[in-house]
């Protein structure tokens, strides 16, 4: 399976939405944004926090993620294309229809999920907790 992100200041959020899209499957691919990636997203000025590789790293340590991917791209369309997964999985805040890569997915017959974030958990609202230290 697949999924992806930009993965900033990794938190308990990522942790368990990681964690249940391993769940679907027996390998779980992460996309993950590059720096200029973030960038091209409208993140914010001072995003990405922590650079690419350094983001990439600390998810490939993690016991559930079996590879991790970097995309220079807007969207992972692309890598989507050469992985070809059997099911795509992102947050519930995407309808199955929106998601990047759902026609590559449904067309040879996989599956599209989406999870429900932990609530309370984002990056920006910890950048923001920071910034008023």
């Amino acid at each position: 399976m697949f999924t992806n992100g930009c993965f900033d200041l990794l938190h308990l959020g990522h942790i368990d939405y990681l964690s249940k899209a391993k769940d679907f499957g027996d390998l779980l691919f992460v996309g993950v944004n590059t720096d200029h990636s973030v960038k091209m997203l409208g993140k914010g000025a001072n995003r990405p926090i922590t650079e690419e590789y350094s983001r990439a790293i600390i998810l490939a340590s993690l016991h559930f993620v079996d590879a991790v991917m970097l995309f220079d791209e807007e969207t992972p369309y692309e890598l989507i294309k050469i992985v070809q997964p059997d099911v795509l999985v992102k947050g519930s805040d995407y309808k199955a229809e929106e998601i990047i890569g759902y026609d590559i997915v449904k067309n040879k017959g996989g599956e599209i999920l989406t999870i429900d974030f932990l609530p309370g958990y984002s990056t920006s609202h910890i950048e923001q907790k920071i910034r008023k230290v």
